[in-house]
């Protein structure tokens, strides 16, 4: 196994002397997505190894973020393509000053250098966190979790292949053996050598990694996403919402985990909901969904009475916590007071209702009449992500090409002095 020191500094120096073209940087996104399919039989052995050694330790839910087939492999290929496909980042001129003076002063656009990203579970983030790299112009540090170790050593193969197909160095795509908590801390402290870190995981992993980097990181989301349900709603339209963002794909972080209810509507809209969770899915083999509920919504229908922490737990499964409040003002309290400021939506025909609750509420993505769950990278025309920043500065929402260039100024003169 290699140190973790040698390969940040055998990345550092690729970065260093990478002055791809877009016609290179491009031809490469592309000679790693034919590198992909070509190499989906050694990705999905490899994958089918993890998923064995991870059923012991994790339940369906969690599998399915670690779990690759061929139609997942096939997308990761398809996302490569998209960003290749995307507008260069790189030397863009972002804005364009004239001083009295004759100096002319451009504001121009160009890569952090390298970016490190440690991540859980899902492989795919493995090919999605490379090319937006090398795309924007930067090289990439991999540190993947113990539980998707072959699947990613196997992924980043394809990515070196694709690299060399190039004729680009295959070092600027680094890729941590170690699993430990060591190589993560290393990461952490690696001041000169890595400038942006991204956790992308669990609350854990995000907390140890604000709290202890010395290196630049931005916070990415635990996501206690939130759906309210407004007096004007068409219950029709929120009852597909609500099902689609907590059930379509509970294990990640744009799941709905909350549902809030005006008190005007609950008697009429919770009986369906709980109908449509709980008894329709499991007449037709689906998971039905636990129901934890406050004190007013377990008056109208069976339930789980809420625990002290359901409404700030980020479940990952099919849990959703139900409150009902008195109106849109109790909604965006509630909010404010137990969101993650990943995702929120609310399902109105009222525009004052819209207008409030789009514009008091403070979190990355807001949602009128839509599902949370296409807070996404490819769902926003980015292609891919490299996560979801729960933060302000300097990145919020999914992260793309743009996300991952800082920018210069450069100025023009004839001769100026002060």
């Amino acid at each position: 196994m290699r140190a973790t020191r040698d390969i940040l500094i055998e990345t550092k120096k690729a970065q260093r002397s990478f002055s791809g073209s877009r016609e290179q940087k491009n031809a490469a996104l592309y000679a790693i997505a034919d590198r992909l399919i070509s190499e989906t039989e050694n990705i999905l052995a490899e994958n089918r190894l993890d998923v064995e050694g991870a059923r012991e330790k994790y339940g369906e839910v969690m599998i399915d973020r670690l779990a690759l087939n061929e139609k997942r492999v096939e997308a990761m290929a398809a996302g490569v393509r998209e960003v290749a496909a995307l507008p260069d980042p790189e030397g863009r001129v972002i804005s364009r000053t004239e001083r009295p003076n004759g100096l002319v002063i451009e504001k121009v656009s160009q890569p952090l250098g390298v970016v490190a990203i440690i991540y859980e579970s899902r492989p795919n983030v493995t090919s999605d966190a490379a090319v937006l790299a090398l795309k924007s112009g930067n090289a990439v540090i991999l540190r993947g979790g113990r539980e998707a170790f072959r699947s990613n050593r196997a992924i980043v193969r394809a990515i070196h292949l694709g690299l060399e197909d190039a004729g680009l160095p295959k070092e600027l795509v680094g890729f941590i053996e170690d699993t430990d908590h060591a190589s993560a801390d290393e990461l952490m402290a690696a001041v000169g050598l890595v400038d942006l870190l991204i956790p992308r995981g669990g609350a854990g992993l995000i907390a140890r990694c604000v709290e202890k980097a010395k290196v630049p990181c931005i916070e990415t989301g635990t996501g206690i996403c939130h759906v309210f349900v407004d007096e004007s709603a068409d219950l029709d339209m929120a009852l597909d919402i609500v099902e689609n963002a907590k059930t379509s794909r509970p294990s990640v972080c744009n799941a709905e985990e909350v549902l809030l209810v005006h008190e005007k509507i609950a008697e009429d809209f919770l009986p369906k909901l709980c109908l449509r969770l709980t008894e329709e899915r499991r007449a037709k083999g689906l998971i039905p969904v636990e129901l934890r509920l406050d004190e007013r919504a377990a008056k109208i229908i069976p339930g789980t009475p809420a625990g002290p922490d359901d409404f700030d737990t980020e479940f990952l499964d099919y849990i959703l916590a139900v409150a009902v409040v008195k109106d849109a003002d109790e909604a965006i309290s509630h909010i404010a007071a137990h969101s993650t400021g990943h995702s929120e939506a609310i399902v109105t025909r009222d525009p004052e209702s819209e207008r409030k609750f789009s514009s008091r509420v403070d979190s990355a993505a807001v949602y009128v009449n839509a599902s949370t769950r296409f807070t996404d990278g490819g769902e926003f025309g980015l292609g891919c992500e490299m996560g979801i920043s729960t933060q302000k500065l300097h990145a919020r929402g999914p992260m793309g090409l743009q996300e991952l260039n800082t920018y210069k100024y450069v100025i023009h003169g004839n001769g100026q002095i002060r």
